[in-house]
């Protein structure tokens, strides 16, 4: 199966060599003419995936609870900046000001950055909050975002940020290259680089055993200082939301998905969504190492339950029953479910909170605060 990125690729290749699986993943997903993200709208049920933001307007809802009470936790300033990496269609963020409606002076003070790089879903993101009570501007960089207190939230962005891949051999890890088939031009196969790769950000990786594969996102070091240098000028909370092990874990994770099916990464570049686990471990490493306090791994289970996820639906059961809509109540069981049960979402999805050092622990680790839901609309 042929794509015009896919001839590109063989193009590139054959004049520069092969590509690390970093470079090939985000030429997939970011390239300006055929890139995945770049091109299209792929949320939803009728798109290539579906998110925790799209399965319930609860999730949302119990993260707009924590952005209330963090704010409060700031010190409830007069401005401050609530930033959302990867909103999606900005479906997440549209429920969360609708919980925050609780909140005016949150909503007076709120500055809403939306973090995106696609142009196809920043025109969804701008119809689906057209209503927004604040203000939004769009950015392409974090450092673009002026500096104030400030409210980071990321869900399923950490998983899209382009990985390398090591694998042993002959005790050392060797980079997994992405390369044309020898006997097919046509086609693209997984290769390793002739010569070990010694360096001390792979250093966590531990003993290479033959044929063991592990991963590695550049990325994270990034993210993770620009977080910490804007939570160090002012105080400030960041929430991260993604899929992976509460520990550093060999294997392969590379998957790609289109219209809700696995298929081979390598068959069609740009038209499916290509992903990773997160490595939890090393981005809490990285932030204390920053010296930033951090929380986590918490399961989005235990973190929802804390925020009042269930409390939330069976208020939206009873609503719904009251306008005489009898089977809500059922589909909002399965959403919760979907959403919390351990075989579900509930142990796979996994999130960590950043934050400044003389901030109290953040809402739904595992430290219980008043329930706010019990005042929402």
């Amino acid at each position: 199966m042929s794509s015009p990125l896919k001839d590109r690729i063989i193009k590139s290749i054959k004049a520069e060599g092969p590509m690390n699986v970093a470079a090939y993943m985000a030429t997939c997903l970011m390239d300006p003419v055929n890139g995945f993200y770049a091109t299209r709208d792929p949320l939803g049920s009728e798109g290539d995936f579906i998110t925790a933001p799209e399965i319930s307007q609860m999730f949302g809802e119990m993260l707009g609870l924590w952005c209330i009470q963090t704010w409060r936790d700031l010190g409830s300033p007069d401005s401050f900046n609530l930033i959302e990496l990867g909103p999606g269609r900005g479906v997440m963020m549209l429920d969360i000001l609708r919980a925050a409606r609780i909140d005016k002076d949150f909503l007076r003070a709120a500055e809403i950055h939306l973090l995106e790089a696609s142009p196809a879903l920043q025109a969804v993101q701008a119809k689906t909050l057209s209503a927004s009570p604040s203000r939004i501007i769009w950015a392409d960089k974090l450092e673009d975002i002026p500096q104030q207190p400030t409210i980071l939230l990321a869900n399923e962005f950490l998983d899209c940020l382009p990985i390398r891949q090591f694998v042993g051999k002959d005790g050392k890890w060797h980079e997994r290259l992405v390369a044309i088939h020898p006997e097919n031009e046509t086609e693209l196969i997984f290769a390793l680089s002739p010569l070990p790769y010694e360096h001390d950000e792979i250093a966590h990786f531990g003993r290479a055993n033959e044929g063991e594969l592990a991963e590695f996102c550049p990325s994270y070091a990034q993210i993770i200082n620009e977080i910490r240098m804007r939570l160090w000028l002012y105080p400030g909370r960041a929430l991260l939301i993604d899929y992976g092990p509460e520990k550093f874990e060999t294997g392969d994770t590379l998957q790609a998905i289109a219209k809700h099916q696995k298929v081979d990464p390598l068959l069609a570049p740009g038209e499916a969504d290509i992903t990773a686990r997160v490595d939890f471990s090393h981005l809490l490493h990285l932030a204390r190492k920053e010296g930033l306090t951090a929380h986590g791994p918490q399961p989005q289970v235990i973190m929802l339950s804390e925020l009042g996820i269930e409390q939330r639906a069976k208020m939206l059961a009873k609503t719904q029953a009251d306008k005489g809509n009898s089977q809500a109540g059922d589909k909002i069981a399965r959403q919760l479910s979907r959403l919390t049960a351990p075989e579900e979402m509930g142990q796979l999805f996994k999130a960590i909170s950043l934050q400044s050092k003389t901030l109290l622990p953040p809402p739904g680790f595992s430290f219980h605060r008043k329930d706010l839901t019990d005042r929402q609309a």
